[in-house]
């Protein structure tokens, strides 16, 4: 059993009205974890309305739904927490080049707007399929989350910059060898940012940081070179349920993590990163 903390002291920073979380997962009873995933997180499981719960303590008025590792391939259980959370929430499903126009179709109607690359352990598809998935996004006007050791960026960078559908590196890139603002590796992210379909997430610092909490200084100081250089292509999400975490003691407090994070950006920066780009990007009302 797992104590999620799922309110408190609301956030010092205050959200904008229609704040987009886009990095989250969640889980509902009935869907048991697949071969080749990392398994469902601890009890009790991170339903639709303990996210609901959590996101009115922060401040959050939409979310986008990332299918989660443990269920890998089969969408199942992002469909139906899709279904339960109604108009606030948009999905981030699992494809590969096999899978077929007739399921895309059902994904689209059902509120899957992107799609995952998620090229660490317990990933369902990797950079094996960049192409394949790319293309299919690309023909649905799906967005891409991409996944893997960001200290690699240098060897996949000319793969990165031939993506035809607009796409997202994922959770402050993951350097987990270490990265500095004016290091190789955020000059690559610069160089893909400059291609026109490259954005930002900032979600799960603590998953890469390597001087870790509670300031994180090192996602920090790569975190405000990217947002000074390009204001307009960052996204944020809370990355909730924190599955990395198996304590009570290791779970973060959403409030002070999400003060922390978006105290690296101006006001003018949040705005966009929390609901303009975000909304354009999946699909909602901007």
């Amino acid at each position: 059993m797992l104590d999620r903390k799922l309110t408190g002291t609301p956030p010092s920073i205050r959200l904008p009205a229609g704040a987009i979380d886009t990095q989250c997962h969640i889980y509902m009873p009935g869907y048991p974890a697949l071969p080749g995933g990392p398994g469902n997180p601890p009890d009790p499981l991170p339903t639709p309305d303990m996210y609901r719960q959590m996101a009115d303590w922060i401040g959050i008025s939409r979310v986008v739904v990332t299918q989660g590792n443990a269920q890998q391939g089969d969408n199942s259980c992002l469909l139906a927490s899709l279904a339960e959370l109604g108009d606030m929430a948009r999905g981030v499903a699992v494809i590969d080049g096999q899978t077929s126009d007739q399921e895309m179709d059902r994904l689209s109607a059902a509120g899957i707007v992107g799609t995952r690359i998620m090229d660490l352990p317990g990933g369902a598809v990797g950079l094996s399929e960049l192409e394949a998935v790319d293309a299919k996004a690309a023909d649905r006007g799906w967005v891409m989350a991409v996944q893997f050791d960001g200290s690699d960026i240098l060897e996949h960078q000319d793969r990165l910059a031939a993506l035809k559908s607009n796409w997202i590196l994922d959770h402050h890139g993951k350097f987990f060898r270490g990265a500095t603002a004016d290091g190789p590796e955020i000059d690559a992210v610069k160089r893909l940012i400059d291609g026109g379909r490259c954005w930002y997430k900032l979600a799960g610092c603590y998953e890469s940081s390597q001087t870790g909490a509670p300031d994180y200084a090192d996602i920090a100081a790569t975190t405000r070179a990217i947002a000074a250089y390009a204001p307009d292509r960052l996204v944020w999400g809370t990355n909730w349920p924190h599955n990395l975490a198996k304590t009570a003691d290791e779970y973060p407090d959403d409030g002070v993590l999400a003060d922390t994070v978006l105290g690296w950006l101006d006001e003018k920066t949040r705005e966009l990163t929390l609901v303009d780009t975000p909304a354009r990007l999946f699909g909602f009302d901007t």
